[in-house]
């Protein structure tokens, strides 16, 4: 980065702006797939993986708990991309600090 031109910086940032995921689709946490055994006699999943995928979403937080929110089958998809937009939000923001703070390191205009 610090190979680069003012203007190739202020240029970049202007990119990854423009690549922001749309910020009301955003979610933060990890998707957990789990199966599970029901218990019943004879029922196939004492045999095999178990019933499921069932998709549960997992958010730590500093100072507690996990918390654990049980998300539907048909809605894995979209929290899947969810999860993805807050992770490329995530990384365009360190990107942009980067920027920024190379530009300030060179006292040169935001």
């Amino acid at each position: 980065m610090q190979n680069k031109s003012a203007v190739s910086l202020r240029r970049r940032r202007k990119t990854l702006l423009r690549q922001l995921p749309p910020l009301d689709e955003v979610l933060r946490g990890s998707l957990i797939e789990r199966y599970k055994r029901c218990g019943k006699p004879g029922c196939k999943c004492a045999q095999g993986r178990g019933h499921g995928p069932k998709y549960y979403l997992s958010l730590s937080r500093s100072g507690a708990h996990p918390e654990m929110d049980y998300i539907p089958q048909s809605d894995q998809p979209q929290a899947e991309q969810y999860l993805h937009n807050y992770r490329r939000i995530r990384d365009i923001l360190d990107e942009l600090c980067a920027i920024n703070r190379e530009l300030l390191r060179r006292r040169e205009r935001f």
